[in-house]
């Protein structure tokens, strides 16, 4: 079911990861996701895997919110690994017919690619589900603060990717809901070919779009309600202090990535 899609929410808890600055695991998420497009080799990608293991495990997060993170893009995935299987070049040639040409290269990339869009994936679902979306803010405010100086709204900027990232849940979740009152007037959204599907899906967009768009009004009238005008001369409740974690995780993250990026230098 779409209600099963995780990304953008957010679990409450009192782990290492949960208790982290949120500027460092900002910082860190892209960090990861530079590491992954700089491995190279099966131990540069076996150490990706390792670093991603142990945050999941540290934080406490579920492997069933984990699989439900990864499940709603297994179409994409299945795609790419097969475009990728295609159309790479190599010497090796496992299998050809007419124009269609399968290499263990592209099994190669193939597999790579699909072990790249799963990290990516469960990387950037862990930011979210270990930081708060007021932390996640306030941290995007701080990290893009020196844009202050030519004018550019952080403050605003950071409040509407934030709003973005929360009401993901709170769409799909009406997007469900949506789906069951007209399953219970007839409509099929499951039976036929793709184009079909989507076609089925049209008639439920606009009743979502209303709804999005009364909440967005709704929010935005209860922000004005409590005064709210912008970023400035505002002071936040929650001071963020860099500790002890937020400097082992980066020191854990510059060994690392000088391992994969060794790793790949030699071929292991």
């Amino acid at each position: 079911m779409i209600k099963d899609i995780t990304f953008g929410q957010y679990f409450p808890g009192n782990s290492l990861i949960h208790r982290a600055d949120p500027r460092t695991k900002l910082v860190l998420t892209f960090w990861f996701i530079v590491m992954v497009f700089t491995a190279k080799s099966p131990g540069g990608y076996a150490l990706c895997l390792a670093l991603l293991a142990f945050v999941v495990v540290v934080s406490k997060i579920s492997w069933q919110m984990i699989w439900k993170s990864i499940r709603p893009m297994l179409f994409f995935i299945a795609l790419t690994a097969v475009l990728n299987m295609f159309y790479t070049q190599g010497e090796t040639i496992l299998f050809e017919w007419k124009f269609l040409r399968i290499s263990a290269e592209g099994l190669i990339q193939a597999g790579y690619m699909i072990l790249r869009i799963i990290f990516l994936l469960v990387g950037s679902s862990m930011l979210t589900y270990t930081t708060s979306p007021i932390l996640l803010t306030d941290g995007i405010e701080y990290l893009l603060s020196p844009l202050k100086a030519v004018r550019f709204p952080v403050h605003e900027l950071a409040m509407m990717m934030s709003i973005a990232l929360r009401f993901i849940p709170t769409l799909i979740e009406e997007t469900d809901k949506i789906m069951s009152a007209q399953k219970a007037r007839g409509a099929d959204f499951e039976s036929g070919n793709v184009f079909r599907r989507a076609k089925a899906l049209v008639p439920m967009l606009v009743p979502l779009f209303v709804s999005a768009f009364r909440r967005a009004e709704e929010l935005a009238t209860a922000m004005e309600c409590r005064c709210y005008r912008g970023g400035e001369g505002r002071t936040r409740y929650r001071v963020m202090k860099a500790g002890r974690i937020d400097l082992w995780a980066f020191v854990l993250f510059a060994v690392l990535q000088t391992a994969v990026i060794l790793a790949g230098k030699f071929h292991i």
